[in-house]
C-alpha cells in the first residue's frame, strides 16, 4: 500500500473516531439533560427555602417602612411627581395599579398595606400557594414600583424570581400545602401527563434562575473591572464613608481602615463574582462559593444598610444547595427539638 493511501486511510479512521466520540458525548450529554428534566423535582428545598425568604423580606420590609409607608410611598411621596405621572410603566398596567391608584387616599393604602403583609404571611407559611402568588404577585410589584425613587437592584431580582415560581413547585416542602398534599395526595397522579409537564417546567424554571443569578453575578464583575476605583483598589472605600450607606460609622471606620484590607474586599469581590457561575460545577469549589457569596451578601446588609436586597439575594442562592444538605440540616433541627421536648424537667432542690 502507497504512503498516500496509507495517510489517506488513517486520516479517515481519525475522523470516523473522532465523529464517533462526538457522536457518543452528544448521546451521554441528551441521555443526561433528558433524565435530569424529566425525572424529580430538583431543589425542592432549596426552592422552598427561597420563598421563605422572600415572605420574610417583604415582611421586613413592609413591617420596618410601616410607620412611614405614607411619606415613603404613599400620599406624602406625591412630591416626587410620581402620583400624577409614574415613572415606571407597571403601575399604568391595570393587574399593577392597586398601590398607585389608592396612593392619594390614606385609608385605603394603609388597608392594602395590611393586605399585602397579610398575603407574605401566607406566602411563609405557603398556604394555597397556586392561589396566593399571582395576589402577591401583582400587589407586590404595584408597591414598590409605585415609587421609583425608593427602589434597589433586589426589587428587580426579586420580581424576576417572582415569576419564576409560577412554574416551579417552593409550596412543595416546608409548607401547609406540603402537609395537605401528604394528607390527601399530589394534585395529579405520579407519571401522568400533567404531572410530568409540571416537572419539566419546574426544572426549566430551576435552570432560568440560575442563569439569570449567574448573569447578574458575572455582569455585575464585568461592569466592576471596568471603573477606575475597583481598578485602583479603593471602591469599598467610598460608600462606606457616604452618610446613605455608611450607616455604622465606627464600624465603617474599622473596616476601611487598613488598606489592604480595602484593596482585598474591592478585588475580591470581582472576582468572587466573576468566579461563581464557574464554581457551582463542582461541590468543593460551590461550597467555598457559597460561603464566599454568603459572607459578601452579609457584609452589605449590614456595612451598607441594605438587608432586604441582601436577604433576597440569599434567597434566591439557597437553591444552590442540594436537597439532601438542607434534609439533613432539618433532620437534625427536628432531632434536637424533639429531645429538648423530651428530656425530663430539671431537678428541685429539695427543701431544707
Amino acid at each position: 500500500m502507497s504512503f498516500p493511501v496509507r495517510l489517506l486511510t488513517f486520516a479517515s479512521s481519525m475522523v470516523a473516531g473522532f465523529w464517533a466520540m462526538v457522536v457518543s458525548a452528544i448521546d451521554r450529554i441528551s441521555a443526561f439533560v433528558g433524565d435530569w428534566l424529566f425525572h424529580g423535582k430538583k431543589a425542592l428545598y432549596g426552592l422552598a427555602v427561597t420563598r421563605i425568604l422572600f415572605g420574610v423580606t417583604a415582611i421586613g420590609l413592609l413591617a420596618s417602612n410601616f410607620s412611614t409607608r405614607l411619606y415613603t410611598f404613599g400620599s406624602g411621596s406625591a412630591w416626587n411627581g410620581e402620583l400624577a405621572q409614574p415613572v415606571s410603566d407597571f403601575p399604568t398596567i391595570w393587574v399593577f395599579s392597586a398601590f398607585h391608584t389608592a396612593m392619594g387616599n390614606d385609608a385605603l393604602y394603609t388597608a392594602l398595606y395590611l393586605f399585602l403583609g397579610v398575603l407574605a404571611v401566607l406566602f411563609v407559611l405557603g398556604w394555597r400557594f397556586r392561589i396566593v402568588l399571582p395576589v402577591f404577585f401583582c400587589l407586590w410589584v404595584g408597591f414598590i414600583e409605585a415609587n421609583d425613587m425608593v427602589g434597589d437592584q433586589g426589587d428587580n431580582m426579586f420580581r424576576i424570581a417572582l415569576l419564576l415560581l409560577f412554574f416551579a413547585d417552593p409550596a412543595a416542602r416546608w409548607s401547609l400545602d406540603a402537609r395537605r398534599r401528604a394528607k390527601s395526595g399530589e394534585w395529579f397522579p405520579p407519571g401522568s401527563q400533567p404531572a410530568l409537564l409540571g416537572t419539566v417546567f419546574h426544572n426549566l424554571a430551576l435552570v432560568a434562575l440560575t442563569a439569570q443569578v449567574c448573569f447578574v453575578y458575572a455582569s455585575g464583575a464585568l461592569f466592576k473591572a471596568g471603573g477606575d476605583p475597583w481598578k485602583e483598589g479603593y471602591a469599598v472605600y467610598n460608600p462606606l464613608q457616604t452618610a446613605r450607606f455608611g450607616t455604622w460609622p465606627v464600624l465603617s471606620d474599622l473596616v476601611t481602615t487598613w488598606g489592604p484590607m480595602v484593596v482585598a474586599a474591592s478585588w475580591g469581590s470581582i472576582i468572587l463574582q466573576v468566579a461563581f457561575p464557574l464554581m457551582l460545577l463542582t461541590r468543593p469549589t460551590r461550597l467555598i462559593g457559597l460561603i464566599g457569596i454568603l459572607s459578601f451578601h452579609i457584609g452589605i446588609a449590614v456595612l451598607m444598610g441594605l438587608p432586604w436586597f441582601s436577604l433576597t439575594m440569599i434567597a434566591i442562592d439557597s437553591i444552590f444547595i442540594r436537597d439532601r444538605t438542607w434534609s439533613r440540616m432539618s433532620a437534625g433541627v427536628m432531632r434536637r427539638w424533639n429531645d429538648a421536648k423530651s428530656a425530663p424537667p430539671p431537678r428541685t432542690p429539695a427543701a431544707a
